[in-house]
């Protein structure tokens, strides 16, 4: 059997839709990362991530209702699955084991 492992965009993006809850969405995630991580990401580059998260099976969708504010269009929420909680929960042990392991630099 292949591993899935995550890239690092990956990790980030299913990260801040574990953080954002009932509310992730392409344009609130896009948002979290640029005011959290003062980092520019592209919409697009955000929604082509959430849909191979979702292949892997680490996040559904599901479309809500059309908006007047949004001319009509509907808005497509992300949430993190039992696996995607696991595989989080996987690689912040990861890192943390790996930080132990790091030299005190001073």
């Amino acid at each position: 059997m292949r591993k899935n492992y995550l890239g690092e965009f990956e990790e980030l993006i299913l990260t801040v839709v574990g953080i954002l809850g009932q509310e992730a969405y392409g344009n609130a995630i896009v948002e979290v990362i640029e005011k959290e991580l003062d980092r520019k990401v592209n919409l697009s580059a955000v929604h082509i991530t959430l849909y191979r998260l979702e292949d892997k099976g680490l996040v559904t969708s599901e479309m809500a209702g059309a908006t007047a504010t949004r001319g009509g269009r509907r808005k497509r929420y992300f949430k993190i699955t039992n696996a995607g909680i696991a595989q989080i929960q996987k690689l912040q042990a990861q890192r943390q084991q790996l930080w132990g392991l790091l030299p005190n630099f001073n």
